[in-house]
């Protein structure tokens, strides 16, 4: 098995090591872009409606702000759009640990397991700010 490669990114003051994509053994497709091992068809309708509603948002808040509304209006409204696509990363969470996290960890590779450790734990950490 050929060693693996790591790319190096910095977030914030910190640097981060992690395995290159092309080189992890990771449960996801890595040619011609990752895709993911599966999508429950339930979460990409839930995904896919809740979108639309939240690209209707975003049209709403472009016409507030030409409209020059109340900037504590639009606040409240743009909050409501964060909350929103808090949910699709919920759901697109929930299908990853579900499929391509579940692979991985399932594999009894190690390179592949550290690698979807390592994945999720920047997840995590991108995502509790």
């Amino acid at each position: 098995m050929p060693k693996p490669r790591y790319a190096r990114h910095h977030k914030g003051s910190r640097l981060v090591q992690r395995l290159h994509p092309s080189s992890a053994g990771c449960a996801c497709n890595t040619h011609a872009g990752r895709q993911a091992m599966g999508v429950d068809p339930e979460i990409k309708a839930a995904n896919r409606h809740r979108l639309r509603r939240i690209e209707g948002q975003i049209r709403g808040l472009q016409k507030m702000v030409e409209d020059d509304r109340y900037c504590a209006e639009i606040i409240t409204q743009v909050a409501s759009v964060q909350e929103a696509l808090r949910g699709v990363a919920r759901n697109l969470m929930r299908n990853h640990l579900h499929h391509c996290a579940t692979k991985a960890l399932r594999s009894g590779m190690k390179e592949e397991t550290e690698a979807m450790y390592d994945e999720l734990l920047e997840l995590i950490y991108a995502h509790l700010r």
